[in-house]
């Protein structure tokens, strides 16, 4: 059975009484300086010189530092850099100003899993992860309510590492919903498995595959949008809102049959193997290794890949299409300006 907690289990005067710095003012930082900053914590924002980010959070009303400074003025670093940046970062600026008592807190393992960042001796090293992006972290606190939050403690230094690390999930937010024990290894494994088996790399790929079987076999490519594409986050929202027995059980009886006896013929018991298989990797550290020497090396792998993506016909058929639906009409734009800002 998980461990769970939730706000009674957490002392809110822990985090109150420490001083923080959010490294990174994006997705995750900026939810979790606000929320911490709304539950009565002194907050400032440590960012890189030139960070596109600093503006954003002076306008909300931080203190921006270096991430040097930030590190040493802090007794908790929350550090919610990607990834790839995490043990540059660390290294440089971080690691030169931690200070026995201090502690680190992470959004995800990644780089603690895989030995990409070790902290020195008499540092709590504790992970606080939402289960949700980040306007959704801030949003639902701001509603009185939380998204839940995976914690979990590497290094217990100083004997205290527990109760901080529920006392900072308390003051997000996060134990207004739950807080599940977990560990950095069974955070990463999980989460780098689900993105690339099911939510990213198997959905994309499954998708595609099916856009070219029906416009391969001659159907148009508006339609196959619809169908393989379009159509999924009605299915997905039912399965999100009461699981697949609700999304079949809400479809017709048609899709429900067909679900039962060609789901299997798709995704057959080789699939389950090759799962097994990207599971094996991420285990061993080979998938880390080699995307991390991919963004070393200028990551030319991760942008041929993307370049790829982008020119999969289904894209340039989804992008005229969605100009046709009123409801939906600027869904695009967030994208083109990412694409911009790259």
């Amino acid at each position: 059975m998980s461990e769970i907690y939730y706000d009674k289990d957490a002392d809110l005067s822990i985090i109150q009484g420490k001083k923080v710095a959010v490294i990174g003012y994006g997705s995750q930082g900026h939810a979790h300086a606000q929320n911490l900053r709304d539950s009565g914590v002194e907050v400032v924002i440590g960012l890189k010189e030139g960070s596109k980010s600093k503006a954003k959070a002076e306008e909300a009303g931080f203190t921006v530092l270096s991430t040097a400074e930030a590190s040493a003025w802090a007794d908790v670093i929350v550090i919610l850099a990607p990834d790839q940046v995490q043990r540059h970062l660390f290294a440089a600026d971080v690691l030169p100003n931690l200070a026995e008592g201090k502690a680190l807190v992470f959004g995800h393992g990644f780089n603690i899993r895989f030995g990409y960042i070790q902290a020195p001796e008499g540092i709590d090293v504790v992970m606080v992860a939402p289960k949700g992006p980040g306007h959704t972290v801030r949003r639902e606190y701001e509603a009185g309510r939380g998204v839940p939050v995976i914690v979990a403690v590497e290094k217990d230094a100083s004997g205290q590492a527990w109760p901080l690390t529920l006392s900072y999930a308390k003051a997000i937010g996060g134990l207004r919903a739950a807080g599940i024990k977990t560990t950095f290894t069974e955070e990463t494994e999980t989460d780098l498995f689900g993105e690339q088996a099911v939510l990213c790399g198997g959905a994309s790929q499954l998708i595609q595959y099916g856009f070219e079987v029906l416009t391969e076999a001659g159907y148009q490519p508006q339609v196959a949008y619809f169908e393989v594409l379009h159509e999924l986050k009605l299915i997905v929202d039912l399965m999100w809102e009461g699981g697949i027995a609700k999304q079949r059980w809400s479809v017709s009886d048609t899709a429900e049959y067909g679900d039962y006896v060609s789901g299997p013929r798709v995704i057959d018991p080789h699939v389950k193997e090759n799962m097994k298989a990207v599971l094996a990797d991420i285990q061993s550290g080979a998938f880390a290794e080699r995307f991390i020497q991919d963004q070393d090396a200028g990551a030319p792998e991760f942008l041929a890949l993307r370049k790829k993506g982008e020119e999969h016909p289904i894209e340039a058929t989804g992008r005229e299409l969605r100009k046709l639906f009123a409801w939906n009409a600027s869904s695009d734009d967030d994208y083109v300006d990412g694409e911009a800002a790259r």
